[in-house]
Parts: C-alpha cells; structure tokens; sequence
C-alpha cells in the first residue's frame, strides 16, 4: 500500500542529456584517446546501484515515459522523477531518502494529472553495477560521463539481464552549444565503432516491462483530424499540468489556452465525439479555465502596467501607482495560482481528465464523414456564427457594444482551432488575426475597469491619480486601434474561407 510522505524538503530539478547504447556482454570499453575535446579520464570505482520502480497498476507514467524510482547506491541515491523533454533530454527532479519510503508528496504532484487518484506501487525492482568514466575537457572542466552497466531487472514473473552503456553530459557543459553537441557526437561515434549500437529502449525501467510498458499516449480512436487535434491537446494539457505546478513562466496562460483548443474543438464537432450540443464536459472545461483565467488576468495586466508605466514620462508617475497596479497584480496572480492549483488536486479534475480520454476513443454519434468533408462543414459553421456575430456587433448599441466585440472573438478562437485541425492553415491563420485583435481589444476593456477601480481607491486615500488618468485614455487608444483594423482582418477572413471552399 502506498504511503505519501509529507515533507517540506524541496525538490531539486537538473537537466539531464544522455545517450543509451546497447551493447553486448564481451563488448570491450573504447579508449577515448586522438579525441581533441578530451584531454583526461578518470574513472571511478565500481558502484552497485539498487532501484525500486514506481507506477499505477496501469503504468500510465510508462506510458508518458516517465520513471519515479528510490535508488540506493551510488553517488546520488535518492528519490529519482524523470520527465521527458525531447529525445535525448530530461528533467531529473530529486528528493534525498530522508523524503520517506512511500513516495514523497512533492513528486506525486508534479505527475498528479497522470496518475490522478490511482495508487503508485513497485513495478520493478533494478540492480545495476556501474562503472563510469568522467570525461574532461582542455578546461579541467568535466564534460560528460560515460557509464558501463551491468543491470538485473525484475517486473512482475520476469527476470532479465542485460548491458548496456549511458553517455551524460555534464551540467556546467550545456551553456556551450554547439560545441558540446560535437563533443557528444564524436564520443557517441567512437561507442559505435567499439560494437555499440542505439538502445531500444528509452529507459531501464521500458526495457525491464516490455510490452507492459503503458498505454500509448492518448491515441486517436478514428483517425480523423479532430480526434488527433484533441488527442495532442490532450497530451499538451499533461504537459501544460506539470508547468503550471513548477509555476514557469506563461505556463497558466498556455494551460488555459489548451482548455479553450480542446473545448472549441469538442463544440465545433460534438457528434463525432458522441456528445450532445450540451455535453457536460464542454462546461467542465470552461469552468476550469475561469478558474485558471484570474491568475491569467492578473499575470496579463500586471505586464501590461510595467510596460505602460516604463514608456511614460517620468513626470506622468505619480504616487504609488506601480505599487497599486503592479505588484497588486503579482499578489493576485500568486492568489490565482493557488486557487488554480487547488482545483487542480479535487476529483473534478481527474475526472475531467478520464473524460476527455475517453471522448477521443468514443464512437461518433453520426456516421463519420472524410477528412474533407468534415474540414468543409465544421469551417462553414463555424465561420456563419462568426458572421452572425459580426452583424449583431453591428447593431447592438453603446453599453453590449464591447460584449457584442468579445463574442465575435470567441467565435474566430473556435473557427481557428478547428481550421488548423481540419489542414486549413490560411483560414487559420485569418481567424487568428480577428482572435488577437479582439483579445488587444478585451483586455483594454478589462484593464480600464481595473483602473477605474484602481483611482478611485487611490483617491480614497488621498494620492494623486493624473497616472491613471494618463493610462486609461492609452487603453481607450488601443480598443480604437483595434476596433479600427477589424473590418481589413474579416476581409481578409472571407477572402481564406471562399479560397478554402
């Protein structure tokens, strides 16, 4: 049974870029010898490294190739999550063993959005005997590791054997660029002459499960356009997950945007998802990126004061006004997080997650149309209810006017998103221009009721408010800038939708 260790140690993150070869059992180490990046070797005395693997009974972090293991042995034994960033790059976050025997609370919430509510058991126990080589540069400065490993796996009834040979970069080398990635070359080529040859598998933990590896990654059931569009913004909103937990920059502004993708998607086709017009899951999503929008807000109009504030004369600064609009923003920024977060932890959420997995694998409503067929009819909807929005803009009167603005935004938001799902990138591209003006557009709406509120509070308390003054007749500038350019981009918009046709 697995047990969450509370603790207040926090985890520490390193960049990790290997290669892994295999190799066989009589292979003989290379010298590194004639090569001009590297002037010494030092090797260290054999180490026996003892890891016990952690997963859900459906090795769904297998299945995202991500591996949580506790290592003993060795120079950095310890709690162990490996994150993929591309090919031969990962995130290794660690905890120290005083963490706990169950898994540390911390490291379970960064994979939270995978793993969910299921609990995280052994799944394989690894023992590895290691050998490495520290190879140093002209510098002194070490540049890379090259381990040789002898490893024993146990996953389930199985029991496998094998060797192989890890090439690591160091740390303190990654700032150099190219040269490094030569560097890595030339070694990974001398390993190659000696016998060795790409591994198969991406990780220890892969080769030890097999076939019992995971599910794949939110596979598309049909094959259409759509479901692969959702089924990678599916995926993007894992990712996204993780970011906005390590609080990275623009990470809750990108997860929002994946929510709105997923949810436009799902709306622009709810039939060949099996899902009514009303579908529950389409005001789930919604309701999750409101919550994620204050933070979002806030983050938005806390840059956008520091820039306006910046470009103004200094003479145009009075009072505390950075303090009221920008750091008041920060505050609410960081009170969003939480409350993102918060939702992020609940049921509601993992429940939502199961949902959208399984709307991409079920069956359509209505028979399912071809590739072209299906890019023409959802461009066509979607591009009426713009128009249609276009007209009631037109005729609504001064008070709904900036509403009227704001939904013709949503609507080229959804015609984008399909568009680009459907392999219609000019109309996309036309759409996007409409969503970008409007969303300059709404945000001046929203940041001149903030200053509104703002400069009155600080009349309130006796400051001088000529600054807010200054910045909502700037804002009120950009809504006209903006509303100005509308009628060239929906032209152009007509123009893409009748080319595509």
């Amino acid at each position: 049974m697995e047990h969450d260790s509370a603790t207040t140690l926090e985890p520490a993150r390193h960049l990790e870029i290997e290669r892994k070869f295999d190799v066989a059992e009589s292979t003989v180490v290379p010298s590194f010898d004639g090569l001009t990046s590297i002037t010494r070797v030092s090797r260290a005395p054999t180490a026996v490294l003892d890891a016990v693997y952690f997963d859900t009974p459906e090795h769904d972090l297998a299945a995202q190739r991500i591996t949580l293991r506790r290592r003993t042995g060795g120079s950095d034994p310890g709690w162990h999550l490996k994150l993929p960033a591309d090919v031969h790059t990962r995130t290794e976050i660690r905890m120290p063993l005083s963490a706990g025997d169950g898994v540390p609370a911390d490291l379970r919430d960064i994979v939270l959005a995978i793993v969910r509510d299921h609990p995280l058991l052994p799944v394989a126990h690894i023992n590895t005997t290691r050998t490495v080589d520290t190879l140093y540069g002209p510098d002194g400065n070490a540049l890379a590791e090259f381990a040789d490993d002898r490893v024993s796996a146990s996953a389930g009834d199985a029991d496998i054997h094998w060797r192989e040979w890890e090439l690591e970069l160091s740390e303190n080398t990654l700032a150099d660029g190219d040269a490094t990635e030569q560097t890595m070359a030339r070694v990974a080529d001398r390993l190659r002459q000696a016998g060795a040859v790409p591994a198969g598998h991406a990780s220890k933990l892969a080769r030890a499960l097999g076939a019992s590896a995971g599910r794949p990654e939110h596979a598309a059931g049909h094959g259409d356009s759509i479901h692969q569009a959702v089924a990678e913004h599916l995926q993007k909103l894992l990712e996204w997950d993780r970011a906005v937990r390590a609080d990275a920059a623009d990470s809750v502004h990108q997860m929002r945007v994946t929510i709105r993708t997923i949810r436009s998607l799902l709306q622009a086709s709810p039939a060949a998802f099996g899902l009514g017009e009303d579908a529950p899951i389409l005001d789930e999503l919604q309701q999750l990126g409101a919550v994620l929008g204050t933070a979002r807000d806030a983050e938005v109009l806390g840059e956008r004061y520091a820039r306006a504030l910046d470009d103004l004369p200094e003479k145009l600064v009075r009072g505390p006004v950075r303090h009221r609009l920008v750091d008041g923003a920060h505050d609410r920024y960081q009170s969003g997080l939480q409350a993102s977060l918060a939702a992020m932890r609940c049921d509601d959420y993992f429940r939502l997650l199961d949902q959208l997995e399984a709307v991409i694998a079920a069956e359509p409503l209505a028979p399912s149309r071809g590739t072209e067929k299906l890019a023409e009819a959802t461009i066509a909807d979607g591009y009426r209810s713009l128009r249609r929005r276009v007209r009631a803009a037109a005729a609504a009167d001064v008070e709904h006017h900036d509403i009227a603005l704001h939904r013709i935004r949503k609507s080229a938001k959804r015609l984008r998103y399909t568009a680009a799902a459907t392999g219609q990138p000019k109309v996309a591209e036309a759409a996007k221009a409409i969503q970008t003006l409007l969303g300059d557009h709404q945000d001046s709406v929203v940041s001149r009721g903030h200053l509104i509120e703002q400069a009155d509070v600080a009349h309130d308390a006796g400051e001088d408010t000529l600054t807010y003054g200054v910045l909502y007749h700037r804002e009120v500038e950009i809504a006209t800038r903006c509303e100005q350019d509308l009628t060239a981009a929906l032209k152009m918009l007509a123009k893409a939708v009748r080319t595509a046709r």
